[in-house]
């Protein structure tokens, strides 16, 4: 057959093939942090058998770990497939019922080791502070999503998300708690250098802070609080006292030299030497038997993480999305920052948890749920 000059062949069209909805979700899903999630909790569990293997007392922590892990699934997929969205309707919800929470635990909370922070539930003790965190997050998200101030926010703009974080502070002080307190009020303070603020104002916040450090030592901590201070400035001045912790959590550090010790071989964790080992110490035992070499691969897996969820902030066209997973990549980095400088003693020694580590479920339900909302930011970035 042939065509004419002013004649062409009609154009054959292929039809593309389109992906479906439940392909295109699969496609678009955070594949990564799920899998860094996963491998920073099967890391820990590890490390947690170890770590109690020998202690009567904590026989099967690990175990129960893994059916608090199984519990935090729950949320974990409620907020995996519910948009964010309903975060920010339900901020202020979220953060007043956590406070609520926090007040019931001081009125009829668990008591252990002179501390009241526990609600017993069902056989089991939840830790309102833990939750806390997250959703002071979520809150200050919300607040500085609606601020519109030009020029910057000034001292007065800051007034109300400050007193937002002072209120939840002041009540797990009073558990005490000095940690979790530490933890909500040096995340406030990184969220504040990511959203535009008067140079005055800033100035202001310093001079604030200098006069009233001297101030919270001397009155707003208590005797064995400020004795952690002093102990962290010279261990040895009291080495089977106050510096006790600290010496032997750095000697569990400094055994492991370059390969470590082995699995089950660390002596200041298998012979008891070092305390609260499968808490506030678990590095410790990590690093004990799995060396420089060991501690550089988990902090390698702690940076991938949170690299991961900055990407996920600054790909969103949502500003609320955007502050809310960066205040929980920050939540992330000042838990590891303070709890690794705490057991190679370069911090004071303070109750901060290591995220997937350490033992405790409201703690991992806590990094769950976080996780989960960085995964529903990521799978969403697209939509906006």
């Amino acid at each position: 057959m042939t065509y004419s000059s002013t004649e062409t062949p009609a154009p054959v069209f292929q039809e593309t093939p389109r992906m479906s909805g439940g392909d295109e979700e699969f496609r678009r899903f955070n594949w990564t942090l799920i899998i860094l999630q996963l491998v920073l909790f099967g890391v820990g569990i590890w490390n947690l058998a170890s770590a109690t293997a020998v202690e009567d007392k904590s026989q099967g922590l690990f175990r129960t770990q893994l059916i608090w892990f199984s519990i935090g699934l729950i949320p974990s997929f409620i907020l995996y497939f519910l948009h964010y969205s309903f975060l920010n309707r339900s901020a202020y919800l979220i953060y007043f019922a956590n406070i609520m929470l926090l007040v019931l635990t001081l009125v009829v909370g668990r008591s252990s080791l002179g501390a009241k922070r526990w609600i017993s539930l069902g056989g089991f003790g939840i830790q309102p502070s833990e939750f806390m965190k997250l959703s002071m997050v979520i809150c200050l998200a919300k607040y500085f999503e609606l601020e519109r101030s030009s020029g910057g926010l000034r001292f007065k703009d800051l007034a109300l998300p400050t007193l937002l974080v002072l209120v939840p502070a002041g009540l797990i002080m009073l558990q005490p708690d000095l940690g979790t307190a530490m933890i909500l009020m040096v995340t406030f303070a990184s969220l504040l250098f990511m959203i535009r603020i008067h140079t005055r104002t800033l100035l202001i916040i310093f001079t604030c802070l200098m006069i009233a450090a001297p101030l919270v030592y001397r009155f707003g901590l208590k005797p064995y609080q400020r004795l952690r201070i002093v102990s962290f400035l010279d261990p040895m001045n009291d080495p089977k006292g106050a510096g006790y912790n600290s010496l032997q959590s750095m000697i569990a550090v400094g055994s492991g030299r370059i390969a470590g010790k082995g699995y089950k071989k660390g002596t200041q964790s298998q012979l008891n030497f070092l305390p609260e080992h499968h808490t506030d110490f678990i590095f410790s035992v990590f690093s004990e038997e799995h060396g420089f070499v060991g501690s550089i691969v988990l902090l390698v897996l702690y940076i991938a993480f949170m690299l991961n969820g900055i990407s996920a902030a600054y790909q969103s066209n949502d500003k609320f999305a955007m502050l809310l997973a960066l205040g929980i990549c920050t939540l992330f980095f000042w838990q590891v920052f303070i709890n690794i400088g705490m057991v190679a003693g370069i911090l004071p020694i303070v109750g901060v948890p290591l995220p997937y580590m350490s033992y405790g479920g409201s703690s991992l339900i806590t990094s769950m749920m976080a996780t989960s909302i960085l995964i529903n930011i990521s799978n969403r970035k697209q939509m906006f």
